[in-house]
């Protein structure tokens, strides 16, 4: 018979009704599924549970059933609770041991084991051997002291674990390591001032105050002034120096009526950490009102009297009718004032301001009546008083950061002035202003003092003079005596 022939079929006829029927249908369909596969024989050890057989007249199969899924919950949630503990720890433990293992459960291994639940643990550095009471093992040439070289080694190596975990010693699986006492306790005091190093690290960072942040008990502070009503919200940082950041905040309610909370303020807070403040201790520890607090406080305190000086000094100014921030509350070294500006933007300081010459000849003659009411009525120095230090808001100028005001009975108060004034000069000078006076000029009008020099060094000299005379007036004489009057009488300098 030819391979390539047609081949003969039979044609079967048959009728629409067989063709449309059902039994029919599953015939075709069992010898197709034999067709395909003719070996396939179901062989189960135990319980075999599936969802063909399942007897639901059997209250024993219905509990295995019921137990089967539990038990894949419960594995479920073992692996979930064993991944959240172990993370991406290098060291990890296993509830291997806890789960439910049936001989129907398909998803359940014996090859499944971890190593970490073996008694063998290729990472886990073998016990070294200890050496007896007598200090020595063997005998004869074979005896073997406790300071044997390979022995301390050892000993070395596997005192490693004792180490901070955050200290890598490396790794030394299948390695028969043995550290000299030399290179173990260089490796002993390194770990140590790392630890160290950390924990500074960490406690000044938990501790101070950086720049645009807080400290987590400054950040209370805040917390506790919105939650008791006195500030609405805090919208965020406007201004950052060395020694402050400045947020701004919406103004609420106090608990008293007699004090009103502008509906704007400015927060204050002065860094706790001040790398600059050995620069600028001058002007707080030879200040009279803070001379006798000054040694006994540790720097972390001295920076909230730092904040109480720039209290009393706005206070006076304030009393004074000087434009300048109205004082709300202090708390520590967190100071809230009123806001210069308006919707949140901050009046812009006397040097990004571009004023015509009238308004700038107008801002001269307002700081000069200012420097003068504050050396006369307030009996203070700016001690830093510049174009930065200066805001223009609605027509005029306001003084801001008098932390480092003095008194002019301060060692170093005529020189903190005729710093100001040559700062003041110079600025509206190089502004156009041809009726701004010189430094001297300028220092004579404020303090009356007038001192006649032909030159700067001899009037800085005469300067020098004057506090020195000041100063030894204070000593002999006590310093109520070197104080200002209530009337706000600036100090006699003369014999």
């Amino acid at each position: 018979q030819c391979p390539w022939g047609a081949r003969n079929t039979t044609s079967i006829s048959c009728s629409l009704a067989d063709v449309m029927s059902e039994q029919l249908a599953k015939e075709l369909q069992l010898e197709e599924e034999n067709a395909a596969f003719p070996e396939v024989v179901a062989v189960a050890e135990g319980p075999f549970i599936t969802g063909e057989n399942i007897d639901t007249s059997s209250d024993l199969m219905l509990a295995q059933m019921l137990q089967m899924e539990f038990d894949r919950e419960y594995d479920a949630q073992l692996r979930r609770e064993e991944k959240k503990i172990n993370g991406d720890s290098k060291v990890s433990i296993s509830f291997e041991n806890y789960r439910k293992v049936h001989p129907y459960d398909s998803d359940s291994s014996e090859d499944e084991v971890d190593w970490q639940d073996t008694r063998h643990d290729p990472y886990r550095a073998d016990k070294p051997t200890t050496t007896p009471r007598r200090g020595f093992t063997g005998k004869g040439k074979d005896i073997t002291t406790k300071h044997d070289e390979v022995v301390c080694g050892r000993k070395n190596t596997a005192r490693m674990e004792n180490f901070a975990p955050e200290f890598q010693v490396g790794d030394g699986i299948g390695m028969d390591l043995k550290l000299s006492n030399q290179v173990f306790n260089a490796l002993k005091q390194h770990a140590y001032s790392e630890e160290r190093r950390s924990a500074r690290l960490h406690e000044k960072k938990e501790h101070s105050t950086a720049e645009k942040a807080v400290d987590p008990k400054t950040r209370l502070l805040l917390y506790k002034m919105v939650n008791a009503g006195m500030l609405e919200t805090i919208t965020g940082c406007i201004s950052t120096g060395k020694e402050s950041v400045v947020f701004h905040a919406y103004g609420g309610k106090s608990a008293t009526e007699d004090k009103v909370i502008p509906p704007e303020c400015a927060i204050k807070v002065f860094k706790t950490t001040l790398n600059e403040f050995k620069n600028r201790d001058k002007y707080i520890k030879d200040d009279y009102r803070f001379k006798d607090r000054f040694s006994k406080l540790n720097p972390r305190k001295i920076i909230r009297m730092w904040a109480e000086k720039e209290m009393h000094n706005l206070t006076r100014m304030q009393n004074a009718g000087i434009p300048c921030p109205q004082v709300v509350i202090l708390k520590k070294h967190v100071l809230v004032m009123s806001f210069i500006g308006q919707d949140q933007v901050p009046a812009p300081k006397l040097k990004d301001v571009t004023l015509s010459s009238e308004d700038m000849k107008k801002a001269y003659y307002q700081i000069l009546n200012m420097m003068q009411q504050l050396y006369k009525e307030c009996n203070l120095v700016h001690a830093d008083l510049s174009e930065y230090n200066m805001l223009w808001h609605n027509g005029k100028v306001w003084l801001i950061d008098v932390s480092q005001s003095v008194e002019p009975t301060h060692p170093h108060g005529l020189e903190f002035l005729f710093r100001d004034c040559r700062n003041v000069s110079q600025f509206f000078q190089k502004g156009g202003v041809a009726e701004a006076l010189n430094e001297r000029e300028l220092f004579n009008a404020v303090s009356d003092l007038n001192i006649t020099a032909d030159n700067e060094v001899d009037f800085q000299a005469e300067i020098e003079a004057l506090e020195k005379m000041n100063e030894d007036h204070v000593q002999n004489h006590g310093k109520k005596l070197s104080m200002f009057s209530s009337d706000g009488d600036p100090p006699i300098y003369d014999e």
